[in-house]
């Protein structure tokens, strides 16, 4: 059987990269400079990874699954299951880049206050920063829909294994496999894919990751909007910030008169409120904070 999803997200409209970036970095410092700062991340920050994102100039159309779908269908569950197998390998196996490495500086000399981030990479937590806010979960964690008992991604992976004996393999050899944010990948034919229940209550399993068209957990809400009222001011990297989950903590930040700063590759819902939006590379933008925290 092959399972058919219906077309998702598209991405954004290519923009141009900021002509003037010295004089906008000169004003992020100027911003920042002596404020103790909180971060908003994006897909667009985890790229440099070799992780995609969803809506950069560029990327292709992508279909995430939706908390609708997820439970809709036994067929659904497999599918996801099947390509979830293959894609959360690659997302275990990226390391941090020069974007994660200069936050986590930032934290330890005292700038950053902490990180809320829309990705599950756990990238920010490879790298050392500490009390990252997980908006959207991570992949890392799967947890029971019926008990709410939680296990690691990687003892499913083993579970997983026993149950498909063979099957990345099989499919590995078919040619270069797409991997989404989100640790999915694009993979058709998944019928023959055995899935795991919970082993403890034969319930159902899902990644301890938010889906579209879910709710991140109140107290997970909660501790980001205390997050953001700690701190001195915000900034936004690598976020089009299109959905609502990241867009409240930066509209929060400019209702309460906090400078906010945005970074991003294309156009985000943010731009007609910041303080300041550079259009350009996560990484060469971030290098130049390292003197506001020397």
């Amino acid at each position: 059987m092959r399972t058919r999803l219906q077309i998702g997200w598209t991405p954004a409209e290519p923009t141009p990269l900021d002509d003037d970036l010295d004089a906008r970095v000169d004003q992020m410092r100027r911003l920042l400079d002596g404020r103790r700062v909180v971060a908003l991340t994006g897909a667009g920050i985890s790229t440099d990874s070799g992780i995609p994102d969803y809506r950069s100039p560029g990327a292709p159309v992508r279909t995430p699954m939706t908390l609708e779908m997820f439970l809709s269908s036994p067929d659904f569950r497999r599918h996801y299951w099947a390509r979830n197998h293959l894609g959360w390998r690659h997302m275990d196996a990226a390391r941090p880049n020069a974007s994660h490495r200069a936050l986590t500086d930032l934290q330890r000399r005292g700038t950053l206050t902490t990180v809320i981030t829309q990705n599950v990479d756990m990238l920010h937590t490879k790298a050392g920063t500490r009390g990252v806010i997980e908006l959207h979960g991570c992949y890392g964690r799967v947890r029971c829909l019926d008990c709410g008992e939680t296990i690691s991604r990687r003892r499913l992976a083993a579970t997983l294994e026993s149950l498909n004996p063979g099957f990345v393999d099989r499919v590995s050899g078919r040619g270069a496999i797409e991997v989404a944010p989100d640790a999915d990948v694009t993979l058709d034919d998944t019928s023959d894919f055995v899935v795991a229940d919970c082993s403890s209550c034969g319930g159902t399993l899902k990644p301890d990751i938010v889906y579209f068209g879910e709710n991140a957990s109140k107290n997970t809400v909660q501790q980001a909007f205390s997050a953001v009222d700690d701190a001195d001011a915000m900034i936004v990297i690598g976020s089009s910030l299109t959905v609502m989950s990241g867009l409240r903590f930066a509209r929060h930040a400019h209702r309460t008169g906090k400078p906010l700063v945005v970074i991003n590759r294309g156009v985000t819902r943010a731009d007609d409120i910041a303080d300041l939006k550079i259009d350009h590379y996560c990484a060469e933008v971030l290098a130049e904070l390292t003197p506001l925290a020397a």
